[in-house]
């Protein structure tokens, strides 16, 4: 699915793939759309912990801990050679007009993924660190939001320019060092 996409990979493609027979799929997911499900719960998994490694280091500044999750994020895109995206985006894009189910568990995903985020921004936002003239849980949705574009464009030039450009223009406004 990261190569072909939600609608590019069939059931035979799947099967293909692990390999198994076609039965042993339906065996176990009564369509595409739960198997793509049970992909993003997976993918979502992962994503989590690296949050939590992320966000939840208390050796850094909420500010950093921000950073670091971008720069972790960024590395992984790179080992794959900026040619896969965020699995959550590219099912966003293409899954969710063809699926109420795949829609509605990806805005669950959005609501559980900015949690964190504005959890750490409201800490830096309690420090001083962050500027409070938006709310945690917006600055998180910009945050995420802002950075799925980022990962779009990547895919699109094949580098981390457009990742790198996302990090330096949001640490330099949005999430901007406080003046001494």
């Amino acid at each position: 699915m990261f190569r072909k996409g939600y609608v590019g990979a069939g059931v035979r493609d799947i099967v293909a793939e692990a390999p198994a027979p076609q039965g042993s799929f339906t065996n176990h997911f009564r369509s595409k759309e739960e198997f793509a499900r049970e992909v993003l719960d997976r993918y979502f998994d992962d994503l989590k912990s690296v949050v939590t490694g992320a966000l939840e280091d208390s050796s850094r500044t909420p500010r950093q801990r921000l950073k670091r999750y971008l720069d972790i994020i960024t590395e992984r895109l790179a080992k794959a050679e900026f040619s896969r995206g965020c699995l959550i985006g590219d099912f966003s894009l293409e899954a969710a007009p063809q699926s109420e189910m795949l829609r509605a568990r990806l805005a669950n995903i959005f609501i559980e993924w900015r949690a964190p985020f504005a959890a750490c921004i409201a800490q830096g936002q309690a420090t001083g660190e962050i500027a409070s003239a938006f709310a945690p849980e917006e600055l998180a949705e910009f945050l995420l939001s802002s950075w799925e574009g980022a990962i779009l464009r990547m895919k699109v030039e094949r580098n981390a320019e457009p990742l790198e450009r996302f990090k330096r223009i949001v640490f330099a406004t949005v999430f901007k060092e406080p003046s001494i």
